[in-house]
């Protein structure tokens, strides 16, 4: 019998050693770099996908905030006089940040996350990009929409800031943790 139960401690022993061996390597795997999820986020959509995001990554999550807040009516693309459509007309607007001043000097990876507006990522994202040194890191696009593709928003961002080590962006519309997962190991983050 107390052989039974010694072989029977080894054996859990063993598999808990295994386990805890296996979660020492991934930690140390996401552990390789420092990830900044930062997004920005008019309606919520883009902030759930962001938050997935950082939850597969282990990355910080920050919210890019203007610093006068969309309302309904700013958002109203049927208008030509709502601010998003007047901010979109011009390519040099660039609205003013609000929220805490964010320090990326200890990131490595940087994901970047926007709804698309016009085929483009909202300005702010440019006000962000301009407002932060970027260079030498690793930046990672995702976006979330109605009805176009990253494609036009992350060759926009790629042309405006080529300076930076842009990666492949995806959107990220309904994507479950799997789907985000799969793309992430592609990267290798």
């Amino acid at each position: 019998m107390y052989k039974c139960l010694l072989v029977l401690l080894s054996v859990v022993d063993m598999a808990t050693a295994t386990f805890e061996q296996q979660k020492q390597d991934m930690n140390s795997k996401q552990s390789n770099h420092k990830v900044l999820v930062a997004y920005f986020s008019a309606t919520g959509t883009t902030a759930r996908a962001a938050e997935k995001v950082a939850d597969v990554t282990g990355g910080d999550l920050y919210a890019i905030t203007p610093a006068q807040p969309y309302i309904d009516a700013d958002l109203d693309w049927n208008d030509k006089q709502s601010r998003s459509s007047v901010e979109m007309n011009d390519p040099k607007a660039r609205p003013a940040l609000g929220g805490k001043r964010l320090d990326v000097s200890g990131y490595d990876v940087v994901f970047i996350g926007y709804p698309i507006w016009w085929d483009l990522a909202p300005r702010i994202i440019d006000t962000f990009i301009e407002n932060h040194d970027l260079k030498g890191k690793t930046v990672v696009p995702f976006a979330t929409s109605g009805s176009s593709s990253i494609a036009g928003s992350t060759a926009t961002l790629k042309r405006a800031y080529p300076a930076l080590n842009w990666k492949e962006g995806r959107l990220l519309n309904r994507a479950d943790e799997k789907t985000i997962r799969t793309w992430i190991d592609r990267l290798g983050y």
